[in-house]
């Protein structure tokens, strides 16, 4: 599958989606926005797909949207930004909602939009060289793709305004003490850590995996007893599936389990 700005790879169950706009240094422009949610589409769509990678290539993840095209767009530049807005966030939503876990992959540079796509993805690795802005508000601009929604409940109210308003740059460990990724490796040991994770993903039961995010996307929308009631409905329907008859076979047999999806 063939994208301008992105690269879309299959591969053994797992979905690369690289940024892949080197001449602008990966920054997002409408071109980008829209090539993002058609690959998450394709992803999604595609029952095969039981890991996600995103990543990027060159040095930088994102540094977040084009500036340059958004100043030549002129008066204009409202309506360009809600036409990307549009596709960016049908985009991010696909990712979060699918069924397949994502991973972010970061590599330099993760600013803006950047830094939201890695806050919507369910895990997030980063080398020793990343850096996060949030870099929006330095431009007199506002945080989108689903940054406002995700960043507080990674590290809460507070620090997620210090970032939004101060636009501070973390290091790694700064993000990892946060919480904002889950690892960081050397930077030649990135790729080979992501897709480590990323074929483990794959090889688990992936029904269970999107019905747990489905628990965890909505926890902060409903009480104590409706969450519990969610939860146990769905540890009940994980249950009666293939991979869940063949978790608990696996575990009394005291084997590893082969799980295929289902």
């Amino acid at each position: 599958m063939e994208f301008e700005t992105l690269l879309y790879e299959l591969d053994e169950g797992i979905a690369h989606i690289r940024i892949n706009r080197p001449k602008a240094a990966n920054s997002l422009n409408l071109q980008m926005c829209k090539d993002l949610m058609y690959a998450a589409l394709a992803a999604d769509e595609d029952p095969t797909v039981r890991a996600v990678l995103l990543g990027s290539t060159g040095k930088l993840f994102c540094p977040g949207g084009d500036l340059a095209g958004m100043q030549k767009a002129g008066s204009g530049k409202s309506a360009l930004l809600k036409e990307m807005t549009t596709y960016l966030h049908a985009g991010i939503s696909r990712l979060a909602r699918m069924r397949a876990p994502v991973i972010a992959s970061i590599r330099g540079a993760a600013a803006g939009a950047g830094f939201s796509m890695a806050c919507a993805s369910d895990l997030a690795l980063c080398s020793e060289n990343a850096k996060f802005t949030m870099a929006y508000t330095a431009a007199g601009l506002v945080p989108d793709g689903s940054s406002t929604y995700h960043l507080p409940r990674l590290i809460g109210t507070r620090r997620s305004l210090d970032l939004m308003l101060t636009n501070r740059r973390l290091d790694a460990a700064t993000a990892l003490e946060w919480g904002i990724v889950n690892q960081v490796t050397p930077d030649e040991e990135l790729d080979d850590t992501a897709m480590s994770l990323a074929r483990q993903l794959a090889s688990g039961p992936t029904s269970a995996f999107a019905e747990t995010k489905r628990l965890i996307l909505g926890t902060f929308d409903h009480t104590f007893e409706a969450q519990m009631e969610l939860e146990s409905r769905g540890i009940s329907k994980a249950a009666s599936t293939r991979d869940g008859a063949e978790g608990i076979s696996a575990f009394l047999e005291k084997r590893a389990p082969e799980f295929t999806g289902d």
